[in-house]
């Protein structure tokens, strides 16, 4: 339990994903002064990145490759939770085809003109952009065949509203892949509490036991963690997990 108002957890991450949208922050998920994500360090397969350019690879933000997991198929409408400059939604955009449809959602403006600009670089015309919070999610019912969403749920200290409206958008059948940050033990108190640590993926990362409940509360089925993996070493960080999760809406919604 965080003693830090919801509106200053919000607030801090907006501003750190502005920053990182400009150029002034090189991280998401730890200290700023950590290195950017790049292929190197196992968060996209080299191939997937092929033909996306540098800014699209700076902007990357996440602690895993959703849409590895989420077997997409062509023509299947996907809805991307914090999307910050476009990755997976331009990653998505291919698995799906032109027949296909790509709504990334992202609370920040400056988030969403980078990712709108690497839309056009790419002539991306089948990936759209939408500002918004992921706790009200500015998509009609039933839309999403799938969602994707990388190490954002983490951010918000509404997590169980998340869920709901994410449910919400998917079509009976639809399916969720997360990757995000859970705990398998706890975090000291004096993170928990610190805005900018919530704004690192960290002080809003809950045990992960809590985390796949709040997805049956919502309605989920057939939830599973596919893959999961020590993400730091930094002390009080210990029980940090980026952690893989499926899950389903039934056909009977």
């Amino acid at each position: 339990m965080t003693t830090s108002k919801p509106q200053d957890i919000k607030r801090a991450v907006r501003e750190r994903y502005a920053a990182r949208a400009t150029g002034a922050v090189s991280a998401c998920c730890g200290p700023a002064e950590a290195a950017p994500p790049t292929p190197a360090r196992g968060v996209y397969l080299g191939a997937d990145l092929s033909g996306l350019p540098g800014e699209v690879l700076l902007a990357s933000a996440g602690c895993g490759n959703p849409t590895a997991l989420a077997d997409l198929k062509s023509g299947e409408t996907v809805v991307d939770l914090g999307s910050g400059g476009g990755i997976d939604c331009f990653l998505a955009g291919r698995a799906v085809g032109p027949s296909g449809h790509v709504i990334g959602v992202d609370m920040t403006p400056q988030m969403i003109e980078l990712a709108r600009s690497n839309a056009q670089r790419l002539k991306a015309a089948n990936v759209e952009f939408r500002q918004g919070e992921i706790e009200a999610l500015p998509v009609q019912d039933g839309t999403a065949d799938v969602i994707i969403s990388n190490c954002v749920v983490c951010l918000s200290p509404d997590k169980d509203a998340v869920f709901r409206e994410a449910f919400r958008v998917l079509r009976p059948g639809g399916r969720l892949h997360i990757s995000d940050m859970m705990l398998v033990g706890d975090l000291p108190q004096a993170i928990k509490d610190d805005p900018k640590r919530w704004a690192e993926c960290v002080g809003g990362a809950e045990p992960k036991e809590e985390y796949l409940a709040r997805l049956g509360k919502a309605g989920f089925q057939r939830v599973s963690v596919k893959e999961e993996r020590r993400y730091s070493s930094e002390p009080g960080l210990e029980a940090l997990r980026s952690v893989y999760v499926r899950a389903v809406k039934s056909l009977n919604g």
